[in-house]
């Protein structure tokens, strides 16, 4: 395998997780006023962490000036503790194409910039405990996406060079970050965004199906 190690992004990538978090983000504007924002929207607010989520959410709320965003935020933050695996799901095809690579040898891991509790709850919720090799959400130890330095943990842990990983991710936050990790980047069309952001990102790779994925490795 030209690849030992695939890194993955979770929301939009391989967690169908976009309603969760337009459903905790939605209860928490109604509970201070605000109407709630289509599901759809949340897969351009969602990416860079919550508390971007929060401040794009409340602006296209009506809140310009994020008055409320000292109130919402923690409320989000307590609600979204088990808000995190509403109806969450894989996408088509995904644990199909982990099974192969982890047959096949390749070690398989997730870097998200949501909090890495509910990082681990999301995953575990979709595939079980201990079917990825490392989780990694955001914590204090480290800068969030699109630093590179989550992906220097998992490289280490995994005892892997940047030449033998794959990042995989539906973003220019997730193409930005295998780049400046110096890793090889597959956008995936299945998630948060277009095809063109990926384009414009320049990842590596594009894909329209998880099975794509494999032919690469």
């Amino acid at each position: 395998m030209k690849y030992k190690l695939c890194i993955f992004d979770l929301d939009g990538t391989t967690a169908d997780s976009v309603g969760a978090i337009a459903h905790t983000a939605n209860q928490c504007l109604e509970l201070y006023g605000l109407k709630p924002n289509p599901v759809e929207s949340y897969k351009m607010f969602a990416g860079e962490g919550q508390f971007e989520l929060i401040k794009r959410a409340l602006i296209a709320a009506g809140d310009k000036e994020l008055k409320l965003y000292d109130q919402v935020m923690p409320k989000y933050i307590e609600l979204f503790k088990i808000g995190c695996i509403y109806n969450v799901a894989s996408f088509p095809g995904i644990i199909e194409m982990l099974d192969e690579m982890k047959q096949n040898g390749v070690k398989i891991a997730i870097l998200s910039n949501k909090q890495n509790d509910n990082t681990v709850k999301v995953v575990e919720k979709i595939y079980g405990k201990g079917f990825f090799d490392v989780i990694l959400g955001q914590k204090d130890t480290h800068n969030r996406k699109p630093s590179p330095d989550g992906a220097y943990i998992l490289m280490k842990e995994c005892k892997v060079n940047p030449e033998e990983c794959l990042y995989i991710g539906d973003t220019a936050t997730d193409m930005e970050t295998g780049i400046n990790a110096g890793i090889d980047t597959v956008g995936v069309t299945w998630g948060f965004r277009t095809r063109q952001e990926l384009a414009f990102a320049k990842a590596k790779y594009i894909v329209d199906e998880p099975k794509e994925i494999l032919e690469l490795l």
